[in-house]
């Protein structure tokens, strides 16, 4: 990027975060000025942007970072970086297919939960997923360098992005490592902030953060997940709420190269069918409905299934036994099922029950991690608990 663009970048800049704070993403004048310095485009120099292709497959196509794509930039999107290389293919000189293992995250929900984490003066702070290097930026401009520590399994993105914060002027504690170990010096932190999703919050964040410091991360619980604000208490208690931001992340692997695959059960064999108030349409447009069936369900996941009647939203099970409804057609209230029926009787119990108390928000609910112990969430106004994996 030569010296003309990066001044031809000040207005994208300026115009991204007046944007930001325009939809209440950026609620303070720290964070305001943080976005209208940290030139995001030194930190993507190149990104993939998926699309149909004339042989109607989906296909990442590579676009590079030069003076005509500034705006692009600087758009409120996700800006896919890297492909798994052990499912990318490449079908065309700057197109490839397969699943994406690291992006430049939607600049609103990077605000927002940057504010969530309520950093100040003097605090120390860890990132888990440098990614780009464009979060640790922000964070380095709100607080300087020395504060901000900064870990990832990628050795490449790490090598990749310590070189970007040096061009942009920063020059933060960047380590490659398995993040869900915590980082890898003995280190406490005032606040921790992940970029990739996790199942349970691990033991180690617990551990090296300061009693009364805060975590800001993405849970996955099977059926649904969402970002979660937590305070640690002097008893190793990591306590707080889901946020008001919704937003997902990629998963956090121990493996820089690719994510596992997942072992699948065989599925049981269709057992009957019965008309259904819960139906798809139901569940695709609530979100804290989704998030209320991941704590009443939460060894299940929901998945889209295709067959030869069409496409399906399906709940399934470990042990083979799945229930799903159709996303449109006649059959849309017809639930079918495999294996043990009450899957989707305990999911109409849930959703029966998020009606009774008014169809709640996602932040009216709390999320508990004990060190080296369990989790649980429970219903705010009500103390209604339930159990989930720690």
């Amino acid at each position: 990027m030569s010296v003309t663009a990066h001044d031809a970048a000040r207005p994208y800049l300026a115009a991204l975060a007046q944007d930001l704070v325009a939809h209440g993403a950026i609620r303070s004048a720290p964070w305001e000025e943080a976005f209208a310095t940290v030139p995001r485009h030194l930190f993507v120099p190149t990104w993939f942007e998926q699309e149909t292709d004339e042989r109607g497959i989906a296909v990442w196509r590579r676009r590079h970072t030069d003076d005509e794509e500034l705006a692009a930039v600087y758009r409120d999107a996700t800006l896919v970086t890297r492909l798994d290389p052990e499912t990318a293919e490449q079908v065309a000189p700057d197109a490839w297919t397969g699943f994406p293992t690291s992006s430049s995250t939607l600049p609103s929900l990077m605000a927002g939960m940057l504010e969530d984490l309520g950093v100040g003066d003097g605090h120390r702070v860890l990132e888990i997923g440098t990614g780009t290097g464009y979060n640790a930026a922000l964070l380095c401009a709100r607080l300087g360098s020395t504060a901000v520590h900064s870990v990832d399994v990628d050795q490449g993105l790490v090598d990749a992005a310590r070189a970007r914060l040096f061009d942009a002027g920063y020059n933060p504690c960047v380590l490659a490592g398995d993040g869900t170990l915590g980082y890898p010096q003995p280190y406490t932190f005032d606040r921790i902030i992940a970029t990739c999703s996790v199942r349970a919050v691990p033991d180690a964040w617990i551990h090296q953060l300061r009693p009364g410091g805060v975590i800001v991360t993405d849970l996955t619980l099977g059926i649904e997940g969402g970002l979660v604000r937590l305070s640690r208490g002097s008893d190793g208690l990591a306590r707080g709420f889901f946020t008001t931001n919704a937003g997902r992340f990629m998963p956090a692997r121990a493996d820089a190269r690719t994510y596992p695959a997942q072992a699948r059960p065989e599925r049981a064999p269709a057992a009957g069918s019965r008309p259904t108030s819960l139906t798809a349409a139901e569940l695709r447009t609530h979100y804290p409905l989704r998030l209320v069936l991941a704590f009443h369900l939460p060894d299940a996941e929901l998945v889209y299934h295709h067959d030869e009647e069409g496409l399906a939203l399906q709940l399934q099970r470990p042990d083979g036994s799945w229930a799903r409804v159709p996303l449109a057609g006649d059959s849309a209230g017809i639930m079918t099922f495999g294996g043990d029926e009450s899957l989707w009787q305990h999911a109409e119990e849930a959703w029966r029950w998020w009606n009774g108390v008014g169809r709640p928000a996602q932040d009216r609910f709390g999320y508990a991690r004990e060190f080296g112990g369990g989790a649980y969430a429970w219903y705010l106004p009500s103390g209604r608990r339930w159990s989930l994996p720690g």
